[in-house]
């Protein structure tokens, strides 16, 4: 147990909640680095030990120090964008360690990460065309489309027919006519087909379509996986059967080889699983305000902070840290932004009252990360806990942060 109850008292590592929030204030994030450390392995030994390598799907969690305790740990790197790209090279990352996977970007961008020496995987065609004219020797992973509707929610899945995401398998045999016509050098093959997939058989047949799409590409190294591993946000809910997976990458794998006739690396790109369940987000209660048919408990903080629940229908666990005991009631639970936002509907927790510390479970993935300053709001510091020690490791923005990049031309 990452958050447990001794006692009348919340623990997170042994850390006492109460306490961690009257240090840093509210709202903040928290995260476990055991927690972290014990979901990489896991999914590691699950999925094949040493014979697949995880890259780290930095866009849930981006702290740098974060990056820092993958890279220790072995992880590599996959970066969707440039600016993560250069956060991983700064964490310690060396550049074949990182994949940069990026969508619907500018050849500036493909130009910087061949400068810096990164694998690139490229989603369409224009992007394949363009490293083949303008870096023909520099080899790339190509990112298939294989039609397959996986992700938990519709914003979140991005590997059907319809996504901008990936090259369609229906246009393989361009990508292999570039190749033969002007000696591409494609070196890896790549899918993802979505966020929190609902499905086992989903995925596997994702697989499927991948390995034996792979079968055509005769130069080969390596094939990435992707990720979008479902977790568990409930009690009774349901998760991915990593072990399952595992055998059945195994079994594919063994297939291309013995097809191609060489070993090839495989790799894999989990994210949320890894950083989710490591993080707490802390928030207090503002006020309670009972209508004729609602109870609204309105906290310190809103989608600006945490836009999952309002983004698409995420669903965080609420614990009461201030009255552990007390009665259930149902309650909204929203935030101070000026607009609709609501963390939970018709939410039973234990009874709230003003001045109430609240914790969202779940919250190391796409939290602090998909985080603004609507409304002119600053964004929240983020703690580590690390071998039973709690460390600032992004302080708590200011009216500076707010105005530092404006240029005024003093023009009023």
């Amino acid at each position: 147990m990452i958050m447990e109850l001794r006692a009348g008292k919340y623990f997170i590592d042994g850390l006492e909640v109460q306490h961690l929030a009257k240090k840093y204030g509210t709202p903040v994030y928290i995260y476990s680095a055991a927690a972290i450390i014990e979901r990489y392995h896991h999914v590691k030994r699950c999925l094949g030990g040493d014979s697949i390598k995880l890259m780290y799907a930095c866009k849930a969690l981006t702290n740098p120090v974060i990056l820092k305790l993958f890279q220790s740990l072995g992880a590599g790197l996959d970066a969707v964008s440039v600016e993560e790209m250069e956060l991983g090279l700064g964490a310690g990352f060396l550049p074949d360690d990182i994949i940069f996977t990026p969508s619907m970007v500018g050849d500036e961008d493909y130009d910087r990460a061949v400068e810096a020496g990164v694998r690139i995987n490229v989603g369409d065609l224009p992007a394949l065309e363009y490293m083949n004219a303008r870096y023909p020797n520099y080899p790339v992973c190509v990112r298939i489309n294989p039609h397959v509707l996986a992700g938990g929610h519709q914003k979140i899945s991005v590997g059907h027919k319809d996504s901008k995401f990936g090259i369609s398998i229906h246009q393989m045999h361009e990508v292999l006519n570039m190749i033969n016509a002007r000696n591409c050098k494609v070196e890896g093959l790549h899918m993802h087909v979505g966020s929190d997939i609902q499905a086992d058989e989903q995925f596997l047949y994702a697989l499927e379509v991948l390995f034996k799409t792979a079968e055509n590409f005769k130069d080969l190294t390596y094939v990435d996986i992707g990720s979008g591993y479902k977790i568990s946000y409930k009690a009774d809910d349901s998760s991915s059967d990593l072990e399952k997976i595992g055998s059945f990458l195994k079994e594919k794998r063994r297939g291309l080889e013995s097809i191609l006739g060489r070993k090839i690396e495989l790799l894999t790109e989990p994210g949320k699983i890894l950083v989710s369940e490591s993080g707490f987000f802390l928030c207090s209660v503002n006020t309670v305000k009972r209508s004729p048919t609602r109870t609204f408990v309105g906290v310190n903080t809103g989608f600006n902070h945490l836009i999952r629940p309002m983004l698409y229908d995420a669903w965080h666990e609420i614990v009461n840290v201030s009255n552990p005991d007390g009665e259930k009631e149902k309650v909204d639970v929203v935030g101070y932004i000026c607009e609709t936002d609501t963390f939970a509907s018709n939410r039973e927790i234990n009874l709230t009252s003003k001045g109430d510390l609240l914790v969202f479970k779940n919250a190391g993935a796409y939290g602090f990360n998909m985080g603004s300053n609507y409304n002119s709001k600053f964004r929240p510091p983020e703690v580590l806990i690390f071998e039973g020690k709690d460390y600032l490791i992004r302080r708590r923005e200011e009216m500076k942060d707010l105005i530092k990049s404006v240029v005024d031309p003093m023009l009023f």
